[in-house]
């Protein structure tokens, strides 16, 4: 291996070469911890220290660097103490995730990292929306974020760098190529010839470099990064080198040829720079020895203090209290002006009046600039806010729910808007696997709303109709709101905006210009988790939320004879069961109502819980109404029949006359 140490010092050679050796020391203490059973899992990154080391090496502490579970480097090089990073992989409390997670699963803002999910891909674009920030700031800095060759093949990656390369984020994504994605081949995973041919696709600057030439990694990551700061902009760098271990231990290597195992071994990062450097006579046997006696001592020390702390305690409060960032709602009362305004319009001025209350608010969404967005909730929004913080985006759902994470966890406040509900399945695995786990995980909020256009009676069939909110109530970490009517919708709003917490917000489009109501002109909040009696009585409980309450209201109106509690829910995580259980307990009668098909629904959950808590007091069974089970019909006379509203007037007098 040739190495052209250029006009670096020895002082910065010798650094580099410790900073290698250390994570390897590391993980070979880490082995034999594993087959005695002293910790569960170990993914290796033995033959790859070059490039975290030299990445990590070449930036600021104060830039963010998202790493895989190979990076190790990464941690060690930017100093995290050994007790926390020995106490995390044993699960004990002192680590980084309270034993919640494992491994390198976790992040940590006082060392500006921020680890990985399983699911790999949207770290990518957590990377755009840390950048992002970096840019709206005016802060010269550099993210760089890891994946593996056999990431790339993710739709993630592809949404991630197509939006830093639209808006010129200057991330750097590292592509650690190492030959397999578990036992899968390069020649099975892409087509291209280099890796590094995808940035050029993408329109951004891409580059080949050897990572296991740690003067390489370092020098050219150096270059790149200090011209990125000066001239904002994504890079892709390919990195050349090889796993030397298993995907994770259990794994093995037996579908590895030796020859090619043989071949990478000759190309060790460590050994080649070991012999370089003493051929150079900046080290020495002794100075070897040396530096390997003080950081085997180093390991032993923090190993013995992590294994004498003790096993997690159990604290089931604490389990549920850390799933949400506790916040202290504060409570804005508006004026007496008011003003006769649609939903849509109450969505539009609270939307409008945080981003002035919030000047480090940014809303993103298809279409939402310069065009207002498909229903014209963001119309005028450039021209009074800028393009910089109303961004119109790509067609790509996950990395923009991804890049609102980034934004958040950079310290700022972010509101996609998805343009139909229906959309939000292309951004699935962000929201209920990165947003909703990630105060739970690592004490990290996630500052994020995501606005979902829903609901059928518009006549929009399958795809435009959808009102799926329990695909994320069943989410633990997820708050979910569903207002009713103009005034909620804008106070509400407000809260969910503030709430450091992920908010799905759902906004009926069958109500957004067929509703009005007097809505205060002013900025205020309402309390998210708190019911609202809209009619009181004493015959029977209704309970709804969304267009149902609606269709529960011209019910009643039609039949005034019924005296009846009607609840409107307005939030739906959290659940105001208190209320309900109060209505139950005077009427003893419940029927629920929701738009979503019955199966898996909120009013299941409803009626299981007052089954649980207000059985003694029931005089007849829970009844549920709901939506037939099936997709949503386009033709009108096929949605009338989908949907309940009729049904809910046979059902509701079948259970006055139980």
């Amino acid at each position: 291996m040739k190495y052209k140490s250029g006009k670096l010092s020895k002082e910065i050679q010798l650094q580099l070469y410790r900073a290698m050796l250390r994570p390897r020391r590391i993980e070979e203490k880490m082995l034999i911890l594993l087959r005695q059973g002293k910790i569960s899992k170990w993914f290796s990154g033995i033959g790859q220290e070059a490039i975290s080391v030299g990445v990590t090496s070449a930036l600021t502490e104060k830039e963010y660097i998202l790493p895989m579970h190979r990076n190790l480097g990464v941690f060690t090089t930017r100093n995290i103490p050994l007790r926390r990073l020995f106490a995390q992989w044993q699960g004990k409390a002192s680590g980084f995730t309270k034993g919640r997670d494992r491994s390198f699963h976790f992040g940590t803002q006082q060392y500006k990292i921020v680890g990985m999910i399983s699911h790999l891909g949207p770290q990518l674009g957590v990377a755009d929306g840390i950048a992002l920030a970096e840019v709206l700031k005016k802060q010269p800095r550099v993210t760089a974020v890891f994946t593996g060759e056999g990431g790339t093949s993710e739709g993630d990656f592809h949404e991630a760098l197509n939006l830093a390369a639209v808006w010129d984020l200057p991330v750097l994504f590292c592509i650690e190529n190492n030959g397999y994605g578990l036992s899968t081949p390069t020649a099975e995973q892409y087509r291209c010839e280099h890796l590094a041919d995808k940035g050029i696709g993408y329109g951004m600057e891409a580059h080949q470099i050897d990572g296991n030439n740690i003067l390489e990694v370092y020098t050219q990551v150096k270059k790149l990064s200090e011209s990125m700061r000066k001239k904002p902009r994504p890079i892709l760098l390919e990195f050349k080198t090889f796993r030397m271990r298993g995907h994770e231990e259990a794994s093995g290597t037996k579908y590895v040829p030796k020859e090619l195992m043989a071949q990478w071994a000759e190309k060790d990062p460590i050994s080649n720079f070991a012999a370089h450097l003493l051929s150079e006579k900046i080290l020495s046997q002794e100075m070897m020895g040396s530096i390997q006696r003080e950081i085997d001592a180093e390991i032993e020390e923090n190993l013995q203090l992590a294994f004498n702390e003790e096993e997690i305690s159990l604290d089931e409060s604490k389990e549920l209290e850390d799933v949400f960032k506790n916040t202290v709602y504060e409570e804005v009362k508006h004026g007496s002006i008011v003003k006769k305004i649609r939903l849509i319009d109450a969505i539009s001025d609270g939307l409008g009046q945080a981003m002035e209350r919030h000047d480090n608010l940014v809303v993103m969404g298809q279409d939402i600039a310069e065009y207002g967005g498909v229903f014209k909730i963001t119309e005028g929004f450039v021209e009074h806010f800028g393009r910089e913080r109303v961004r119109n985006t790509p067609i790509c759902e996950s990395a923009v729910v991804s890049a609102a994470m980034g934004l958040s966890i950079n310290g700022m406040k972010a509101v996609m808007e998805m343009q139909f509900a229906d959309f939000v399945s292309s951004g699935f695995n962000p929201i209920v696997n990165y947003l909703a786990k990630a105060h739970y995980r690592w004490d990290e909020k996630a500052d994020v709303v995501i606005r979902m256009p829903c609901g059928a009676g518009v006549g929009a069939g399958p795809f435009h109709s959808q009102t799926n909110e329990a695909w994320f109530t069943k989410t633990p970490g997820l708050k979910v709101v569903y207002p009713a009517f103009p005034y909620d919708a804008k106070g509400l709003l407000a809260t969910a905006i503030n709430d450091p917490n992920p908010v799905l917000f759902f906004e009926h489009k069958a109500l957004y210009r067929s509703l009005y109501q007097e809505v205060p002109m002013d900025y205020y909040t309402l309390p998210l988790g708190k019911a609202i009696l809209l009619q009181e009585g004493n015959d029977i409980s209704i309970v709804s939320y969304g267009a149902g309450v609606h269709w529960a209201m011209e019910v009643l109106k039609d039949r005034p004879e019924i005296s009846a509690d009607l609840i409107d829910l307005r939030t739906l995580v959290p659940l105001d069961m208190e209320t309900v259980y109060a209505s139950v307990k005077k009427t003893g009668k419940l029927v629920i109502l929701q738009e979503d098909s019955m199966f898996g629904g909120v009013a299941s959950d409803i009626s299981a819980l007052v089954m649980e808590h207000c059985f003694e007091h029931l005089d007849a069974p829970v009844r549920r109404v709901a939506s037939l089970e099936t997709p949503i019909p386009f033709a009108r006379k096929l949605e009338n029949n989908y949907l309940p509203k009729e049904r809910f007037r046979q059902i509701l007098s079948d259970l006055l006359a139980y």
